[in-house]
């Protein structure tokens, strides 16, 4: 959990709802926690989760690194201050009468936001980050979407969690997929795949696998790019799955 304060608080949470106070002493006064944070951001924006280190953020901030402990504690708290931002949040879903396409937009900012920062999939998540304001406020979102919803709070609370972790992992096998190149196989890779991938082998993959339905297939093939298909689709299965036990 990392260092609490005095009321039993993870500092982390304390920080990023602004119940902790900043340094009142030091060498310079001028930075924040909001600063450090926010410079923390743009690094890992432009160059990932491993580019944010205690040395260059403070470099950048024109301070010490022993000045920067001064407010974050290690690495580790930095990560979850990051994490907690509500600069991160993307635009709240609009109202919707109709909970499915709420549920939907939800998802859809959710991964917008793992789109616009894909160093939020390399932080662990845990009791501390959910509490952090950034998640409380897309739990918030999501709460609000499915009020219609005669649900207790378990439910609701696990129906939250299984979309977005739903969302969370679509968003990191198409941060994977991201710039790989799709393959191509003509007709002599396609022989050697069946040589070994057979029908006797394999009698309901081998079919999709030779006909270039599995992964690529042959040259000049329509294949649509990316995920988004099977995203959509899983997510219909979702939503409507819900909707059915609803109705039971």
């Amino acid at each position: 959990m990392g260092e609490v304060t005095e009321s039993g608080l993870p500092r982390a949470v304390a920080i990023a709802w602004g119940t902790h106070a900043q340094p009142q002493s030091g060498p310079r006064r001028g930075m924040s926690h909001e600063k450090i944070v926010a410079k923390a951001i743009e690094i890992a924006d432009e160059q990932g989760l491993s580019g944010v280190t205690m040395q260059r953020l403070a470099e950048s901030l024109g301070f010490t690194t022993m000045s920067l402990y001064r407010y974050v504690a290690n690495k580790d708290e930095l990560f979850m201050l990051m994490v907690g931002s509500e600069t991160i949040l993307p635009e709240a879903p609009a109202g919707h009468d109709d909970w499915k396409a709420g549920l939907r937009e939800w998802a859809g900012s959710l991964r917008e936001m793992y789109a616009a920062h894909p160093w939020l999939l390399d932080i662990r998540r845990g009791p501390t980050s959910v509490l952090m304001p950034a998640s409380v406020a897309l739990v918030d979102q999501g709460l609000q979407v499915l009020a219609p919803l005669e649900l207790d709070d378990r439910d609701r609370i696990s129906i939250i969690l299984i979309v977005s972790s739903y969302v969370s992992s679509f968003a990191a096998l198409e941060r994977d997929l991201a710039g790989q190149e799709d393959l191509e196989f003509g007709p002599q890779a396609m022989a050697e795949l069946g040589s070994v991938i057979t029908p006797e082998r394999l009698p309901f993959a081998a079919p999709l696998i030779l006909s270039g339905g599995y992964v690529g297939g042959p040259p000049g093939e329509d294949h649509e790019a990316g995920v988004g298909y099977e995203y959509e689709l899983g997510l219909d299965l979702l939503i409507e799955g819900l909707s059915a036990r609803k109705r039971t």
